[in-house]
């Protein structure tokens, strides 16, 4: 499994957020734009929150069976694996939303004196920050699932394997 990669996630931000900008100008010239829900951050944070959660019990569940506890529940590697498939998932899904609500905010600070706008600026920005908390928790959760190997792979320069 490959991991995530900061640029990719960063050009899907910034690809959103310029279509999303073009395309709330357009939208909004020929009609009314349509709103940021205030649901839109908070379901972003509870996804962040779930990552975050997972990561620290898979943590504290690897140290465990590292330091060789007795009866220390251990992680099904399988389970790992699929965790972190959520969590990259998650993240490159999070980088697509924060930029389509940051491009549609930035649109929005056009006209911060209609108290309508206001709100869906603000809501607009609140969920690019819980997405950055959703990207900042899957990069976390893939860490944590990082096996000791890999992390010799990654400075030894090797060549891949035939």
């Amino acid at each position: 499994m490959k991991e995530l990669r900061i640029r990719v996630l960063a050009g899907v931000f910034v690809v959103a957020a310029v279509l999303s900008w073009a395309g709330a100008r357009l939208w909004n010239s020929v009609g009314t734009l349509p709103s940021v829900p205030l649901a839109a951050p908070v379901v972003l944070a509870l996804i962040a929150v779930v990552l975050l959660a997972t990561a620290l019990s898979l943590r504290a569940r690897l140290k465990a069976q590292r330091d060789r506890v007795p009866g220390a529940k251990g992680v099904d590697p399988l389970m790992a694996a699929r965790a972190v498939v959520f969590g990259q998932a998650s993240a490159l899904v999070a980088a697509l939303v924060a930029g389509m609500y940051g491009g549609t905010g930035v649109f929005l600070l056009e006209s911060l004196d209609i108290p309508a706008r206001r709100d869906q600026a603000i809501y607009a920005g609140f969920s690019v920050l819980a997405g950055i908390g959703v990207i900042a928790a899957a990069l976390f959760l893939e860490r944590v699932c990082r096996l000791p190997e890999d992390d010799d792979n990654d400075h030894a320069g090797a060549a891949p394997a035939a």
